[in-house]
């Protein structure tokens, strides 16, 4: 979880101010709970890392066998590597289920997390993770900005350079979590998808109506944990 300068420094000083809040409220909840967090931590990590190089070895094997002439030797050394990738993130995906179970209040709210439709338990951890459980906000509007979610205005001074934005701060593995469950949150959550579609209806383009998505969909991600209990879009609806 790391914070570029240069991009804190583009922040309005509210918004650095409150960033700079959560993250020594996140560092002094960590000292109280460094088992959990890393466990997880690292190994979510890592789980991105072998995707990655999935991805990439998937890609050179593709560029391969576009060739008139394949070596056999090649191809197989490729093929053993995403084997290999692929033995990994199976070990890696069980240890992380298993980290998460080690501590109730974690496992609980990772249970409610996923009760919303399109938060899978990749998207659950991560907001574990990256939030210690949802205490290093003290607000949801606190969560929002630490998401880097919430609009705000790029500026230095009194001088505004561009209309509000979404993605110039905060924690930007937050950020990727929700707007990736959007996809799925979009066609399968009812709330989500009445909320995305409306706005598309009256123009917005797709990336501004999948932003506005995942901030709903983490303020939805805020209340189940918060009023301990499952997801209810009939709730959420009204």
């Amino acid at each position: 979880m790391a914070y570029s300068p240069t991009r804190l420094a583009l922040c309005p000083s509210r918004s650095l101010n409150l960033v700079c809040k959560i993250l020594r409220s996140f560092l002094g909840l960590l000292e109280t709970n460094t088992v959990g967090y890393y466990a997880l931590q690292q190994r979510l990590a890592q789980r991105d890392d072998l995707l990655n190089l999935r991805q990439q070895v998937r890609n050179q094997l593709h560029a391969l066998v576009q060739h008139p002439e394949v070596i056999t030797e090649v191809r197989a050394r490729m093929e053993s590597l995403l084997a290999i990738f692929e033995s990994q993130l199976t070990e890696v995906e069980s240890e992380i289920m298993a980290a998460l179970s080690q501590d109730s209040a974690w496992a609980a709210a990772a249970t409610r997390l996923q009760s919303i439709k399109g938060v899978g338990w990749v998207t659950a951890a991560w907001t574990l993770v990256t939030t210690l459980n949802l205490t290093s906000c003290d607000t949801v509007d606190a969560l929002t900005a630490y998401a880097g979610l919430a609009p705000m205005p790029r500026q230095s001074g009194s001088s505004v350079w561009h209309r509000p934005s979404i993605g110039h701060t905060g924690n930007g593995r937050l950020r990727t979590a929700f707007y990736m469950a959007t996809l799925s949150a979009a066609r399968h959550n009812p709330v989500i998808k009445a909320f995305y579609t409306r706005l598309r209806a009256v123009g917005k383009p797709e990336k501004v109506a999948r932003c506005a998505a995942a901030r709903k969909l983490l303020h939805i991600a805020w209340a189940v944990v918060k009023k301990d209990q499952q997801f209810d879009p009939h709730y959420a609806r009204g």
